[in-house]
């Protein structure tokens, strides 16, 4: 049997992380592998306008933005495809990764920019009103809904801080939660509870999403858990802010991750705990979660494995 090509870089994943990190390693003439998952950009592509990266001042809509990326990327040299990966060996060297379609890649560096995904209610209509009125972030769109009046889902500290950050946006911010009592820390509690353009809805769950004549949100169903009592709402935005899920289910017991599954990286580095892994983006950062910090990362992660496999060089 034919030896395999053993690649210098194998990148996974395809948001700003990872085309950033092949940007930068196709540059180094190390030409990366990239396999872009079935969601290629990842989150931004389901974001219409993107209006805080920089270089664009009247702002870029989402996949605009990844399409430019990847193609800068491909410019240099990646190698970019149309695959997931479904298996992982980093016990070995060359590291072994698989492909769907069962084909094995050897690679000496790898890195992991598989990002994280916006836990969603499970309504039919989510996928429908994403980026038209509903949105999973509160710092990336709460603009846009400048002197409107909005909803947000959850009821932890994260949801409580997104619904502070949106108050300077939207004249009322209505939390919507399922019990009668926060799980937030009682710092944030008493914050939430003492601004006066925060209100909340307690013990209701949002069953549907209703559209206009122009495909956009216009307002929810909300059941009383209580009652069961089930009443319209009109609402100009609605926010989900129950968490993320990171996308590392393929390293689990691989790789040193926190409690919550994000993949643990050096200070001031993208490195893991198996030399030669290098992760970044939202894949481990549950703090900034932001498409720029994203792609700094993902710069960080190009230039952490070229100097790796300088310093390995045979």
């Amino acid at each position: 049997m034919a030896e395999k090509n053993v690649h210098k870089v194998i990148i996974i994943g395809s948001g700003p992380a990872g085309f950033t990190a092949a940007i930068y390693t196709a540059r180094a003439d190390l030409k990366p592998l990239v396999f872009e998952g079935h969601q290629p950009g990842g989150q931004l592509t389901i974001t219409n306008e993107v209006e805080n990266f920089p270089g664009f001042p009247e702002g870029v809509m989402g996949p605009e933005l990844m399409e430019n990326i990847r193609k800068q990327a491909q410019r240099f040299g990646a190698d970019i495809r149309f695959q997931s990966v479904t298996n992982a060996d980093l016990g070995r060297r060359p590291f072994v990764l698989t492909d769907d379609a069962g084909d094995e890649h050897l690679c000496e560096t790898l890195i992991i920019a598989t990002g994280a995904s916006a836990k969603m209610l499970g309504l039919a209509e989510d996928k429908e009103f994403m980026g038209r009125g509903l949105s999973a972030c509160a710092t990336c769109d709460g603009f846009f809904f400048k002197g409107k009046d909005v909803m947000l889902v959850g009821g932890g500290d994260t949801a409580l801080e997104e619904a502070m950050y949106l108050t300077r946006f939207s004249p009322q911010v209505t939390v919507v939660h399922r019990r009668d009592a926060l799980r937030a820390s009682k710092i944030m509690q008493e914050r939430a509870l003492k601004n006066e353009k925060i209100k909340f809805m307690w013990n209701s769950v949002i069953t549907q999403l209703l559209g206009d004549a122009d495909g956009k949100l216009r307002a929810v169903m909300i059941q009383d858990v209580k009652t069961d009592k089930v009443r319209e709402i009109p609402t100009q935005g609605l926010f989900y802010a129950i968490g993320h899920e990171p996308n590392t289910a393929l390293f689990k017991g691989l790789l040193d991750m926190d409690e919550n599954g994000y993949i643990r990286t050096g200070d001031n580095s993208t490195k893991t705990n198996v030399e030669g892994v290098f992760a970044c983006g939202d894949v481990q950062d549950h703090y900034y979660r932001q498409a720029i910090s994203a792609a700094g990362s993902g710069c960080m992660a190009a230039i952490d494995a070229e100097r790796y496999l300088a310093e390995h060089a045979t």
